[in-house]
């Protein structure tokens, strides 16, 4: 199949569309991830989603390395909800990567996601260590909404050990 199109302006604000494709999907695939159970229909969406919200992000203006470490981060999970080890584990090192130099807020994350994607992989002695790492940077978070948030994901790992 060929969508060969002829490369054409857009008539509408390309800036805008990718900001609010990048948000929406982002959002939309927390609203999956939220479900108690998903059907397979949804669990196909949620990684479309989620892989349309980082690809509309790349083409922000305002992309950086945190903006691709949260994406990166989101994908980590949803393939750690779904029980894909080698996805998760493959999006958790890219967060990691993106990560470094970030405030611990994010850098706990990034440690959170390979914490989790080792679990699921039988890597309990690396997840443990990653584990360790995100719960000592929780204790430098200063915003407490934030350090909540990283606290209550953290607590969820626990009952992975």
């Amino acid at each position: 199949m060929n969508l060969d199109m002829q490369k054409q302006t857009p008539t509408f604000d390309l800036p805008a569309a990718h900001g609010w494709f990048s948000a929406e999907h982002f959002n939309r695939v927390w609203s999956l991830l939220d479900l108690p159970k998903r059907s397979p229909e949804e669990e196909e969406t949620m990684i479309s989603l989620c892989h349309s919200s980082l690809a509309h992000w790349r083409e922000r203006p305002d992309c950086g390395l945190r903006q691709l470490g949260i994406g990166y981060w989101q994908l980590s999970r949803v393939y750690a909800v779904l029980g894909q080890a080698e996805n998760a584990r493959h999006y958790a090192d890219l967060c990691l990567s993106s990560s470094t130099g970030e405030t611990p807020f994010y850098l706990a994350y990034a440690h959170e996601a390979m914490s989790r994607a080792g679990f699921l992989a039988g890597q309990t002695d690396a997840s443990r260590h990653h584990l360790a790492e995100a719960r000592r940077l929780a204790g430098l978070v200063e915003e407490p909404e934030e350090r909540q948030f990283l606290e209550q994901d953290l607590a969820d790992l626990a009952g992975w050990e």
